[in-house]
């Protein structure tokens, strides 16, 4: 069962967020099929989209994640909700590169260089976005440098999926921490020195390491406290209705044409692939709904 851990340490001038996240990325690769780099690159951002999901306050608040980068994967969509509901999708799923220097999944070299960006619809009038530069295209690296860019928040986060030999997903999770105003320059120290010695997440998640383990392991020295257990799912929220309303946005030219093709079309879920059959005449109900 996938969960998050939300924690305080160093009397509140730390706070921190670790989640263990195999059956998402299973869930994922099972939909998307999706290559093991692909599934690795798509099983990080679905981590770090649960637990910045986790974060936002608001019960109908909504947080996408979009990678643009130069590389092969194209691309790399997730959203998430405040009960860290999350689903996403690489643009080219079975993308299949030779491994780096260090024998592992180039999550980097899949992605390549671009732009990350983080938009928080939040139930203002406009949604927040906050943007950056890939720096690795590995992702964590990514994203702290986004808080300390965007969010003025120094932050240190990990992410790590492993895979069995049969391509199923073995080991999935990862951990923000992060540093409120506050916080001391001898904690800041501390904690540096701490972070630095760390192997990385993906070895703690290969050790069986729980989210409250990695904490402890990270954190335990500074008192740490575990504030609450989130659990979080892959879960898409597609309905025919959905599908309906979308095919309305694109407007009344565009479903004449459809109509006038004078052939069932199929409309794909990117999220979990389900496929929705509209018939001629269901598009014809609805561009008589449309109004433009």
């Amino acid at each position: 069962m996938d969960y998050i851990v939300r924690a305080t340490a160093a009397d509140s001038q730390i706070r921190a967020f670790a989640a263990t996240t195999k059956d998402i990325v299973e869930k994922a690769r099972s939909f998307h099929n999706t290559s093991p780099v692909a599934t690795a690159a798509l099983g990080r951002l679905l981590t770090a989209g649960a637990m910045m999901g986790a974060m936002m306050k608001g019960e109908k608040d909504l947080l996408t994640l979009q990678i643009q980068g130069n590389g092969p994967i194209g691309g790399i969509t997730v959203t998430a909700d405040a009960k860290a509901n999350v689903k996403g999708y690489v643009r080219n799923p079975q993308v299949m590169i030779h491994a780096n220097e260090k024998g592992k999944l180039d999550v980097g070299g899949a992605v390549g260089i671009g732009v990350l960006s983080v938009i928080k619809d939040l139930g203002m009038k406009e949604p927040y976005i906050g943007q950056c530069e890939l720096k690795t295209g590995e992702i964590g690296d990514d994203l702290t440098y986004y808080f300390a860019v965007s969010e003025q928040v120094p932050s240190s986060v990990g992410l790590g999926v492993l895979m069995e030999r049969d391509n199923t997903v073995r080991q999935a999770g990862g951990f923000i921490i992060q540093l409120m105003p506050y916080t001391s320059e001898e904690v800041i120290a501390k904690l540096e020195q701490k972070l630095a010695s760390v192997t990385s997440v993906t070895s703690m998640l290969d050790a069986g390491m729980t989210p409250e383990q990695i904490l402890e392991e990270l954190l335990g020295e500074f008192g740490l406290e575990i504030n609450e257990t989130i659990p979080t799912q892959y879960r898409c929220d597609c309905s025919r209705e959905r599908i309906e309303r979308a095919l309305i946005s694109i407007g009344k030219k565009d479903l004449q044409e459809m109509i006038d093709d004078g052939e069932t079309i199929e409309v794909d879920c990117h999220f979990c692939d389900k496929k929705y059959q509209v018939t001629v005449d269901e598009l014809k109900e609805l561009l008589k709904r449309s109004s433009r």
